[in-house]
C-alpha cells in the first residue's frame, strides 16, 4: 500500500509545472487555487488570532470575540491556551475556514510597539508555552493554526521595509526560541513569514526559514506569506511556499520562467507544492484523503469561555482591602470613563472581529447589581476621530431595518451592486463588491439624534468623500494617508468632520458620496469607510466635574480608563506611554472625592498610571473581548477571581523604559540590547518599575513552602522543582509559581534572573497542593554556534514575581558528563 507521501508524490507528478506554480500564489484574499484534476479544493485562510472573521469582513456574519493575547497571556495557563485555540478553531469550523491566522507570539520587546496586544509577553518561555497550547488547540480540532510573524517583527513602524539588525544569540535566545514549541512540541501545519528584513534579509528571503525552522525544528509545513511580503521571484530558491494575496503575485510566469532558465530548481517548487497539498489533506481539502477531523472535537459554549477567559486573564494589581464588591452592601455606584461605556474589546487592525454584541462594563454592572443605583459619567473623551453611529439610532431608507443602504455606482450613476448594512464602520477586504469597478460608493441611512444642538458628523478614509444631511452638501473632503503603512491608512486613517445642528428625536437623512476612481496598488480591490460622529470635547472641565459630583455622591466610583484606536492598532507604534486625553485628572480628582474608587485599565498593553498610589484598587482587564463586561463584574463582585499575573513589565516613568527604540534610522532598528528585553532588562538597569513581571494579587493569602530541586542537571536532562503551596485565606484562589535562574559567576553575558518555568495552581480555602514545574537543562543554556552548557551552580529562585521570591536553592549544572547521583 503507498504512504500518504507517495500519494501526494503521484498528485504532483500529474501537474504540468505551470500547474504548480499556479497553486503557490493565492486565488484572492483568503483562498488557494482548487485543481479538480486532482480532486483539490480552494484552502480558505481567515484573520485570527482571537477569534476568527471568516472569508468576509462584515458585521451581518458576527464572529466571538475573545479576549487579547495580552489577556490571554495574562492567566499564564496552558490550559486556558489551548481552550482558546480549541474555541476559534470551534468558530473557524463554523465559517468554513481551514486555517487560523495565528497565533501572534512575537515578543514584547518594547511598550511602545503598536501591535503589542496581539503578542503574548516579554519573555520567549512564557510565550512558548501557551503558543504551544494555542496550536495544539486549533489543530486537535481539525485547522490549522499559523504561529506569526517570523521573525523579529516586534514593532510597526516601517515594517514592510526596515532591516532589524539582531545577534544571532539574541535571536535563538529570544526571537526563535518564541517561535520553537510551537513547531517541535505542537507541529503547527504554517508559519507566517514576516514583513521585514533581518540582518540584511527580507523574511522571505531569509536563510532562518530554512534553518532553523525546517531542518532543526522538523517543520513539515507550509510558509505562508504575510500580506504582500513576498517581493522577487527569487524569494522561490527559499524555503518560501506560498505568496499572499492572489492573484496577482511575483511569482506566477515569471517563476515559471525562472525555472525553465535553471534560475530556481523544479525540486524547489515540487517541495513547495507537496506541502501546500500534504496541507490540504490535513484539512480536508483533497479527495481521497482523510482529515486529520472530520469534526471538531473539543467544543465548550464560546461565549461563555470569552467571559471565563477574560476574568482569568484581568490582573489585580493593587487591592486596599477594597475589593471584592459585597453585592449586599453597595448603596449605589458611579461608574466614569468614556471606556466604561464604549469599551475596546479588541486592538485594531488585521485581527479585528466583528462580534454580535460586547458587553461594556457600564452593562455588566448594571445586570449584575439589579436594583441599586447605577450612574454614568463620560468624565473625559478618549475617542479620537469618527466612531461609527449606534445601529439602534439609524434606519436604512430601502428596508426600513436599522443600518445603511449601500450602492456601488458607474461613471453614470448607474448602480452595479448594492447591499443592506447593519453599520457605518464598513470594510471590503474580500467579497463581492465592484470596488475596483465602480467610481462611486453611495452610503444612505437616517440618523436619529441623542442630543440637541451641534453634533460634528464626518468620515474616516484616505480619499475624497462628501456628505449631505437632508440633501444639502456639508462636508466635502480630501483625506491624505499619514505615513506609508499600508495597514495603518486602510484600518487608522485620518478624520474629517462637520458641525451639523441636531434635535433630539427628529431624524436626519444622510448621505455619503466616496470617490473609487483612481484606485491603485494591492488594495484596490479592498477599502474601509466609517461615517459617523466625532466627539465634542469643547469643555473638558464640565466633563470632570460632572464626574466628581456623581462620584461624591455614590457608594464607590468605578473609572475605566484605556487607549483608543489611534493608540494601540497595526499600522503604527506608540509614542506615548501616558493614557490619551484628560484622563490622569478625572482619576485623580474622582479619586479626590470618593475613597472608594477602583480603577480598570482597558488597554492592550502598558501605559503610564501617576496616581496608582491614591487609589483604592487598580485592575489591569485588557482587551477583554465581547463578555468584557460582565467578566469585569464578576472579578468586582467577587464571583471569580482575578486569575492574572503580568506577562509583561509596567513602566512607573517614561524615562525609565530600558528599550524603547522602534523607530528606525536610515532604514534600520538595531536590537542593541541583545538578551536583555523585558523584565531582563529592568533588572540589568536596576530600576524599579510600577509592576513588575509576574506580578499579581488575588482575593486569598498564600504560603509557598518544602521547596526542593534535584541537585545536578546534565545538558540532556532536566530538573524537577517542587513546592507545597497552601492558600491561608477563608476562599478559594489561583496561584501561579513561578521559577527564575540565576548565575551570578558565570563566563558569559547573562540577564540577572530569567524565567524557567511556572504552574498555575487552583486550591480551596485552607488547603495545600503540592506543584511540580519541570525545567530542562536548556533554560541554563546559551547559543554561541550552538547551544553552549556551562557547568557549575545555578541559582533556582521560586516565589510569584520576579520581584518576589521567597525561596532559593541551589542546582549544579554537569556538562559533558552523566548526571550525577548526589
Amino acid at each position: 500500500m503507498l504512504s500518504d507521501i507517495d500519494r501526494l508524490k503521484a498528485l504532483l507528478a500529474q501537474l504540468s509545472l505551470e500547474e504548480k506554480v499556479h497553486l503557490l500564489t493565492g486565488r484572492d484574499f483568503w483562498t488557494t487555487w482548487p485543481m479538480d484534476k486532482i480532486g483539490l479544493r480552494r484552502i480558505l485562510v481567515s484573520d485570527g488570532p482571537s477569534g476568527v472573521r471568516g472569508e468576509t469582513w462584515d458585521e451581518r456574519d458576527p464572529s466571538l470575540n475573545l479576549p487579547s493575547a495580552t489577556a490571554l497571556s495574562s492567566a499564564w495557563d496552558p490550559a486556558i491556551a489551548y481552550r482558546y485555540g480549541a474555541a476559534s478553531a470551534v468558530e473557524a469550523r463554523r465559517k468554513g475556514v481551514d486555517v487560523v491566522l495565528g497565533p501572534t507570539i512575537n515578543l514584547h520587546r518594547s511598550p511602545y510597539g503598536g501591535r503589542h496586544f496581539e503578542a503574548f509577553s516579554e519573555d520567549p518561555l512564557l510565550t512558548a508555552d501557551l503558543a504551544a497550547a494555542y496550536v495544539r488547540g486549533v489543530q486537535d480540532n481539525g485547522v490549522g493554526a499559523t504561529p506569526k510573524h517570523y521573525i523579529a517583527n516586534d514593532f510597526e513602524t516601517d515594517r514592510f521595509t526596515v532591516d532589524v539588525r539582531v545577534s544571532e544569540r539574541a535571536l535563538r535566545e529570544l526571537y526563535l526560541a518564541a517561535f520553537e514549541k510551537a513547531i517541535t512540541d505542537a507541529h503547527a501545519w504554517l508559519v507566517m513569514s514576516a514583513y521585514n528584513t533581518i540582518n540584511g534579509a527580507t523574511a522571505t528571503e531569509n536563510e532562518l526559514l530554512e534553518a532553523p525552522l525546517n531542518s532543526e525544528w522538523g517543520f513539515d509545513g507550509v510558509v505562508i506569506s504575510d500580506w504582500t511580503a513576498v517581493r522577487s521571484v527569487e524569494s522561490a530558491n527559499f524555503s518560501q511556499d506560498l505568496v499572499m494575496p492572489g492573484p496577482v503575485g511575483p511569482w506566477g510566469d515569471a517563476l515559471v520562467a525562472s525555472v525553465r532558465a535553471g534560475e530556481v530548481a523544479e525540486a524547489s517548487v515540487d517541495r513547495k507544492v507537496l506541502r501546500l497539498l500534504e496541507l490540504a489533506a490535513r484539512v480536508g481539502a483533497l479527495e481521497g484523503f482523510e482529515p486529520v477531523r472530520a469534526e471538531p472535537v473539543n467544543v465548550e459554549d464560546g461565549v461563555a469561555f470569552a467571559r471565563e477567559a477574560a476574568a482569568a486573564g484581568t490582573v489585580l494589581v493593587r487591592n486596599e482591602g477594597e475589593l471584592p464588591w459585597s453585592s449586599g452592601e453597595l448603596v449605589s455606584v458611579a461608574v466614569i470613563g468614556h471606556n466604561a461605556k464604549f469599551a475596546r474589546s479588541q486592538g485594531g487592525g488585521s485581527a479585528t472581529v466583528l462580534p454580535e454584541k460586547v458587553v461594556s462594563p457600564l452593562d455588566g454592572i448594571r445586570e449584575a447589581l439589579p436594583g441599586i443605583p447605577v450612574s454614568y459619567s463620560v468624565g473625559a473623551v478618549v475617542q479620537e476621530g469618527v466612531a461609527e453611529l449606534p445601529l439602534d439610532r439609524t434606519v436604512n431608507p430601502v428596508t426600513g431595518e436599522p443600518g445603511v443602504r449601500a450602492r456601488f455606482l458607474d461613471a453614470n450613476g448607474g448602480e452595479l451592486f448594492g447591499e443592506n448594512r447593519r453599520s457605518t464602520a464598513l470594510v471590503w477586504f474580500g467579497g463581492d463588491a465592484p470596488i475596483s469597478e465602480a467610481n462611486v460608493l453611495e452610503l444612505s441611512t437616517r440618523y436619529t439624534p441623542e442630543v440637541t444642538g451641534e453634533i460634528l458628523l464626518g468620515f474616516a478614509s484616505v480619499g475624497h468623500a462628501r456628505i449631505f444631511v437632508d440633501d444639502e452638501l456639508v462636508l466635502d473632503q480630501t483625506l491624505l494617508p499619514e505615513g506609508d503603512d499600508l495597514g495603518a491608512a486602510f484600518l487608522a486613517p485620518p478624520s474629517a468632520s462637520a458641525a451639523i445642528a441636531v434635535t433630539t428625536g427628529k431624524p436626519i437623512a444622510v448621505r455619503v458620496e466616496v470617490s473609487l476612481e483612481e484606485r491603485v496598488g494591492p488594495l484596490a480591490s479592498a477599502m474601509a469607510f466609517t461615517f459617523g460622529l466625532e466627539p465634542d470635547d469643547s469643555d473638558p472641565e464640565a466633563l470632570i466635574a460632572e464626574a466628581v459630583a456623581a462620584a461624591r455622591t455614590a457608594d464607590v466610583a468605578l473609572v475605566v480608563v484605556g487607549t483608543n484606536s489611534r493608540v494601540e492598532s497595526e499600522g503604527y507604534d506608540r509614542s506615548s506611554l501616558a493614557l490619551p486625553g484628560r484622563q490622569d485628572e478625572l482619576v485623580r480628582s474622582v479619586a479626590a472625592a470618593n475613597p472608594r474608587t477602583v480603577v480598570v485599565v482597558n488597554s492592550g498593553s502598558p501605559v503610564l498610571l501617576p496616581w496608582r498610589g491614591k487609589v483604592s484598587a487598580v485592575l489591569f482587564s485588557y482587551f477583554g473581548g465581547q463578555e468584557f463586561g460582565n467578566a469585569l463584574a464578576d472579578v468586582l463582585l467577587g464571583i471569580r477571581e482575578p486569575g492574572g499575573r503580568l506577562p509583561t513589565t509596567w513602566a512607573d516613568r517614561e524615562q525609565d523604559v530600558p528599550v524603547a527604540n522602534v523607530t528606525p534610522v536610515d532604514g534600520v532598528v538595531p536590537y542593541e540590547e541583545g538578551i536583555h528585553i523585558g523584565y531582563r532588562a529592568w533588572l540589568k538597569a536596576g530600576t524599579e518599575p510600577a509592576y513588575p513581571f509576574g506580578h499579581g494579587l488575588g482575593y486569598t493569602t498564600w504560603r509557598i513552602a518544602d521547596v526542593t530541586a534535584d541537585g545536578t542537571v546534565a545538558p540532556d536532562g532536566s530538573v524537577e522543582v517542587t513546592a507545597s503551596v497552601t492558600n491561608t485565606g477563608d476562599r478559594a484562589g489561583k496561584q501561579v509559581v513561578q521559577v527564575y535562574a540565576e548565575r551570578a559567576d558565570s563566563t558569559v553575558d547573562r540577564p540577572v534572573r530569567w524565567l524557567v518555568g511556572f504552574a498555575p495552581v487552583t486550591v480551596e480555602a485552607g488547603a495545600a497542593s503540592v506543584v511540580t514545574i519541570p525545567v530542562a537543562a536548556r533554560a541554563f543554556a546559551y547559543w554561541q554556534d550552538g547551544w553552549q552548557y556551562e557547568s557549575g551552580v545555578f541559582i533556582l529562585r521560586v516565589g510569584t514575581s520576579v520581584a518576589e521570591l521567597g525561596h532559593g536553592l541551589s542546582v549544579e549544572l554537569v556538562a559533558n558528563a552523566e548526571k550525577s547521583t548526589a
